[in-house]
């Protein structure tokens, strides 16, 4: 390396020490440039969590320039070939709730550094990293990476301060997206919302929630809503109809039985259950067959 480019290199890293330095001695206050920020976007009932830095673009020439294309060798730290941070500071993380596929690869519940690579051709990559805790870029060690998958940029209107955000959100998915300059990185996220749903409600209803009729039959009803697992749903309405046998309780389980294609059982249940219903309930019943094409 050039000795006036060296130079450089440590001024930069003397002046980053020492800032790092005063922040820790002194108090809170806030930090500029690149302040932090927190996005979480709920999918189904997990959640994602990006916690980052926000450079502002300030007129520079952003990418080739201040975020290097394709890899950059570091002149500090580990002094590995790296991805840039995604961010400024510390690394930018992001924490799944519950096991996720990123881009249709399996990535386990957790926190991880998150990075990109970008290409000339917008063409670019996301990196998950098992190390979330370094500063920068100047650890990364590819030996600790969850996750390597490709991406296509886009070009979007100017974006003076970076920025995370969740779009064309689903049941099950999103796209999580960063946004800088004029370019946006954008990388789908996916849950099994399902199987996390009933796994959940399975958990739950060993707590106070299974003390009462509510939880079972709510949990059935999400079974038989979303259509899954008839046969759980099945064992959930018939402990719900043990401690509440009720208009609601009996109707769910005749949309159970039906859903599994045991018409007789349903109809008789269907039967029992306005036998029992108040005038509201048989209104609000009514109103539901009406929705369903089932005027008379």
């Amino acid at each position: 390396m050039p000795k006036l480019v060296l130079s450089k290199t440590i001024l930069a890293l003397s002046i980053l020490l020492m800032s790092i330095t005063a922040q820790s001695q002194g108090i809170t206050a806030p930090r500029t440039p690149s302040p932090g920020a927190v996005v979480t976007q709920t999918i189904g009932i997990s959640t994602v969590t990006v916690n980052y830095s926000r450079p502002a673009v300030k007129g520079r020439e952003v990418w080739g320039n201040l975020v290097a294309y394709g890899w950059k060798t570091q002149g500090f730290g580990a002094g590995n070939e790296a991805p840039w941070r995604a961010g400024a500071n510390e690394n930018t993380t992001i924490k799944f709730s519950h096991d996720a596929k990123v881009e249709g690869q399996p990535v386990p519940a957790g926190t991880y550094g998150l990075f990109f690579v970008i290409n000339k051709d917008n063409t670019g990559e996301v990196i998950l990293s098992n190390d979330s805790r370094s500063w920068g870029s100047f650890w990364y060690n590819a030996k600790q990476d969850q996750l390597r998958a490709k991406i296509q940029l886009r070009e979007i209107p100017s974006t003076e301060l970076l920025t995370y955000d969740f779009i064309n959100t689903t049941k099950t998915s999103a796209d999580m997206v960063l946004n800088w300059e004029k370019k946006q990185f954008p990388v789908k996220i996916e849950f099994a919302v399902d199987d996390i749903v009933l796994a959940n409600a399975t958990e739950e209803l060993k707590g106070t929630v299974g003390f009462n009729w509510q939880g079972y039959s709510t949990a059935a009803n999400y079974a038989l809503q979303n259509k899954v697992n008839y046969d759980q749903a099945l064992k959930w309405i018939d402990q719900a109809i043990a401690q509440n046998n009720n208009f609601a309780t009996l109707n769910i389980k005749s949309g159970i039985l039906k859903a599994m294609g045991k018409t007789t059982e349903a109809d008789k249940m269907t039967a029992d259950a306005i036998a029992i219903a108040t005038e509201n309930e048989l209104n609000i019943y009514a109103y539901q067959l009406m929705n369903q094409g089932e005027i008379d």
